[in-house]
């Protein structure tokens, strides 16, 4: 099959595609070659499609039974005919893009592969080609939405496509919005209000998940959250559907806020979309800034990540060893407290050295309390704490230091 641009052919996985040839699509340094590119492919995203493709077979696993996949937005088809090559217990694979070239790119790498007996192609509208399948009989078990920028505008439509307990996996690259820095944009979007503070990349996800808990709600959905991650220039959330009300109400009771002091790091959060919130921090009296509402619930379950871990460990992927530590580090954040506190922002604030995390999460356990580290930021600390006892704990070490 000829294509009237440069192509050459990857190896990412257990699959061999071809891709746009993306140097040549870059004018200037400055060029962002995917979105320049007549078929859109993001060599920069192989670490997120590794863990999808974990997290579906894990999912699948969860399952013990045969699944149907949808990637309404596939561009190449790369993540489509991953999972049909790598995760087994796959019925069908449905992959759709709008433009024309790149159903033709998706049609022959699912050749090159050998699935296109399990690979269907289409040419349409994503959120059309979601409509069209929200029949009982026509819904998927897992759809997994990358869009370039935010997958808002696909939820909607996604939810009304999956099964009852099906998987849906959001990806949202537009973190200026989502970490506070156009705080206008989330709350069109997402319908929550951002903060830029240490813990946004979490505010991120949870501001993601709230809009996802209120869209599904709108059709009687509750959703429960499997797994989520921050890396690089983006956040994921994997999240089931349940149908009934019932259960749409007992995921919509887990939005709320959170409340900030820039002054002193308190925070609290306040459960329910119409709880009072308090005007000023009980620590210091300064005014507290509110993020949300958004989801509080959890957002990575501890069972989950283990059983992604015991099926990297039977993979060979390029990024193992990242995904191993990330994984682990979710696995130990599972269920713990919301937000986290960045030592290195609190001993600049205090005007103190930096001690080492070891000395932080040990000193916080000695007193008694929870204490591990975050894969959200490298510097985090997820603790019970308080965080007056914090800072003197972290005041203690430095002066030590």
């Amino acid at each position: 099959m000829n294509f009237d641009f440069t192509t050459e052919k990857i190896k990412e996985g257990q699959v061999t595609v071809v891709v746009p040839k993306l140097a040549d699509f870059m004018e200037k340094p400055s060029d962002y070659a995917p979105s320049k590119a007549p078929v859109f492919y993001n060599p920069t995203m192989e670490l997120n499609r590794d863990i999808a493709v974990l997290a579906l077979q894990t999912y699948q696993k969860k399952l013990e039974t045969e699944i149907s996949v949808c990637e309404p937005m596939t561009g190449c088809g790369l993540r489509g005919a991953r999972f049909a090559v790598e995760v087994s217990g796959i019925l069908q694979v449905f992959l759709n893009d709008l433009k024309p070239l790149s159903a033709r790119l998706a049609r022959l790498n699912a050749d090159i592969n050998g699935v296109t007996d399990r690979v269907l192609v289409f040419n349409e509208d994503a959120n059309l080609f979601l409509s069209k399948n929200a029949a009982p009989r026509k819904r998927f078990d897992y759809i997994d939405i990358d869009p370039f920028g935010t997958p808002v505008s696909y939820i909607d439509s996604a939810v009304r496509a999956l099964r009852n307990h099906g998987l849906l996996a959001l990806t949202a690259t537009d973190m200026a919005p989502l970490c506070g820095v156009h705080p206008r944009a989330c709350i069109r979007k997402y319908g929550g209000q951002p903060l830029r503070t240490e813990y946004c990349h979490e505010l991120a996800v949870r501001l993601l998940v709230g809009c996802l808990t209120m869209m599904a709600a709108k059709h009687d959905i509750g959703i429960e959250v499997l797994f989520s991650h921050s890396i690089d220039h983006y956040v994921r959330a994997y999240a089931t559907v349940r149908y009934g009300a019932k259960l749409a109400d007992y995921a919509v009771k887990k939005m709320g806020y959170i409340l900030h002091c820039f002054s002193c790091f308190y925070r609290e959060t306040v459960l329910g979309i119409t709880s009072f919130l308090k005007p000023v921090c009980p620590n210091c009296g300064i005014k507290l800034n509110v993020a949300g509402p958004l989801w509080l619930g959890g957002i990575m379950q501890k069972n989950f990540c283990s059983m992604m871990l015991k099926e990297l460990e039977e993979r060979k992927l390029k990024n193992k060893k990242r995904i191993f530590k990330l994984l682990l580090l979710a696995q130990n954040e599972a269920g713990r407290q919301v937000t986290y506190y960045a030592v290195d922002k609190i001993c600049d604030k205090l005007n103190l050295p930096v001690p080492s995390q070891k000395s932080v999460l040990d000193s916080l356990k000695e007193d008694g309390f929870q204490a591990v580290l975050t894969h959200f930021n490298s510097r985090g600390v997820r603790t019970d704490a308080p965080v007056s006892r914090i800072t003197e704990i972290i005041k203690a070490l430095a002066l030590k230091k």
